[in-house]
């Protein structure tokens, strides 16, 4: 079972990389692609949030702001791409979130152990962990590929964002919990939808540039 999930989170980042290699050489790909994620990832936490919420306002608001962030977020994304070296870091930092992801379901499942916290029973301690080292070594090595240069306030940049990435992630756990749902969709066969991947991404990248610009 194991295996079989593993495969499974493999080619969908296999894929997902395809995509990222079509998105950072061809602007065509990359408008297309946010207006698709955005409009599946507003329609996805509009169905988590009607679950939670019976009243109205809180709905509205809450709906608001996650629109209003989304919104924000990628034309942010949009601009970087356009100017070579913030889309080079953007992308290591997207690199960097995949990695975190892959990194603490490779060790949650390899050694399991104490639970995380009891907003997600399949977060592990040991899960962190891996999501933490795999996120280090991608970020640390692609700065250092590009830069030729490393100080230790790399880590800090590193460990920063991936604990955004977590927290992302633990987030929409929470409220995937309070909606009483598994996934927040069915747009990747077998893994969930859009916010089930991109729900780490959706913090990991702009905290990742915050820390860049306190400690590099």
């Amino acid at each position: 079972m194991i295996i079989n999930n593993l495969k499974k989170r493999i080619y969908t980042s296999l894929i997902l990389l395809f995509s990222v290699y079509l998105i950072f050489n061809y602007s065509f790909f990359l408008v297309f692609s946010l207006i698709i994620l955005v409009v599946i990832s507003l329609l996805e936490f509009f169905n988590i949030s009607k679950k939670i919420f019976k009243n109205k306002f809180y709905l509205f608001f809450l709906n608001s702001c996650f629109t209003f962030y989304v919104s924000i977020y990628c034309l942010f994304f949009f601009f970087f791409s356009n100017l070579l070296q913030l889309k080079i870091l953007l992308f290591i930092f997207l690199m960097g979130c995949v990695a975190s992801d892959i990194g603490g379901f490779v060790f949650g499942k390899t050694f399991k152990g104490p639970k995380l916290t009891s907003i997600s029973p399949n977060k592990t301690i040991s899960g962190a962990i891996g999501s933490l080292i795999f996120s280090c070594i991608v970020i640390s090595f692609s700065i250092f590929y590009f830069t030729k240069n490393f100080n230790y306030n790399i880590l800090y940049i590193c460990l920063i964002t991936s604990f955004a990435c977590q927290f992302g992630d633990l987030f929409f756990s929470y409220l995937k919990r309070k909606a009483k749902i598994k996934n927040t969709g069915n747009f990747f066969p077998g893994h969930g939808g859009v916010l089930d991947r991109l729900d780490g991404i959706f913090l990991g990248i702009p905290l990742g540039f915050v820390a860049l610009i306190l400690f590099y």
